[in-house]
């Protein structure tokens, strides 16, 4: 389940900046760029993808499924 939801862009960490040349990716934790599709095993994922997480596991468990 977890693999679904593991990208930059659900880290509370990520941060999207508008710039004249168009859209920065930065890494508030790391200091860096980064892109939205990109892991890293510092992931810490923001309240609501944490809810939205328990809840696509809760009904994944009521229809008898594996995440």
């Amino acid at each position: 389940m977890v693999r679904r939801f593991h990208t930059c862009a659900t880290c509370r960490h990520f941060r999207a900046i508008k710039g004249e040349s168009g859209m920065n990716y930065m890494c508030s934790r790391l200091g860096f760029a980064t892109k939205p599709g990109y892991t890293f095993d510092c992931w810490d994922p923001k309240e609501q993808v944490k809810k939205l997480m328990e809840k696509r596991l809760k009904e994944a468990e009521e229809k008898g499924e594996e995440g």
